[in-house]
C-alpha cells in the first residue's frame, strides 16, 4: 500500500489517498480544493476508486467529498452519527455560519483561496456505518479491493471515527502530534474524548503511525510519552 498526501489550502486539512497493490484507491478526508489533484492521480496511475471516506463531517474535511464522489462514481462513507453534517456544513460547526449565509471564519478561509463559500455540493450518495444515535459501535470492516480498512468509532471531537489500515491510524481531528482536537464545538464532548483517548487511542499498538487531519505524522508510542492529553493513559 502507498499513501499519497494532498494538503488543502483551507486550514491545512490533510487528504490521504490510499493506493492498494491491485490499483484500488480510497480517499480519506476530501478537503477544499483537492479534487483536481486526486483526479489527476487517479488518471495518471489508472487507479480504481472504491470510496471517499470521512473521519468526521466537519466541512474542512468534506468540502470536496460531494464533487469528488460524483467524479469518481463512488460513495462518501462515514459514521452514521456524523452524517447529518453533510447537509449543513456551516450550521453544524456552531460558528454562526448558517449554510445559506456563510460569513464567518470558515467562509473567509474558503474565499481567501478563491473558493465560493456558497458553492458547497452535498454528496448525492452517502453510505454509513455505526448507529445514528451516537452509541458506541463495534468496528466496521471495509474490504475495498486489496485495501482492508477498519473504521473504529472515536467520538469526542465530533461523533465520528478513525480509520485503521495496516499499521496506520488516520485520526482526523481526534489526535494530532502533541495535542488533540477541540471538544467545544457541537457534537464534541470532553468526557467522551477522554474515553476515546483511553479506550481507542491508547490501546493501539505503540508502533502505529498516526496520520492526523492536520499537521505532521507521529506514532502512538510518541504520543503516549509526550502528548499531555494522553499522560498517564
Amino acid at each position: 500500500m502507498q499513501v499519497v498526501t494532498i494538503e488543502s489550502a483551507v486550514f491545512g486539512a490533510r487528504c490521504s489517498v490510499l493506493v492498494g497493490d491491485d490499483g484500488t484507491c480510497v480517499v480519506i478526508d476530501a478537503g477544499a480544493g483537492v479534487t483536481d489533484e486526486v483526479l489527476a492521480l487517479v488518471a495518471e496511475r489508472g487507479l480504481r476508486p472504491a470510496a471517499v471516506l470521512a473521519t468526521h463531517g466537519h466541512v474542512d474535511h468534506t468540502w470536496d467529498a460531494g464533487p469528488l464522489s460524483v467524479a469518481l462514481g463512488v460513495p462518501v462513507v462515514l459514521h452514521a452519527a456524523d452524517a447529518y453534517r453533510l447537509g449543513d456544513p456551516f450550521g453544524t460547526l456552531g460558528l454562526g455560519e448558517p449554510t445559506h449565509d456563510p460569513s464567518g471564519p470558515l467562509a473567509q478561509a474558503l474565499a481567501a483561496v478563491g473558493i465560493d463559500p456558497h458553492a458547497y455540493v452535498a454528496p448525492p450518495r452517502v453510505d454509513t456505518f455505526g448507529t445514528a444515535d451516537g452509541a458506541r459501535s463495534a468496528d466496521a470492516v471495509l474490504d475495498l479491493g486489496a485495501l482492508r480498512v477498519v473504521a473504529r468509532h472515536a467520538p469526542g471531537h465530533t461523533e465520528g471515527s478513525l480509520y485503521l489500515v495496516d499499521e496506520l491510524a488516520f485520526t482526523g481531528d481526534v489526535l494530532f502530534a502533541g495535542t488533540i482536537g477541540r471538544t467545544d464545538l457541537p457534537g464534541g464532548d470532553g468526557a467522551t474524548m477522554a474515553r476515546t483517548l483511553r479506550e481507542v487511542v491508547a490501546t493501539l499498538p505503540p508502533s502505529t503511525v498516526v496520520v492526523p487531519g492536520h499537521g505532521p505524522t507521529s506514532d502512538v508510542a510518541t504520543e503516549l510519552a509526550r502528548n499531555p492529553y494522553l499522560a498517564g493513559l
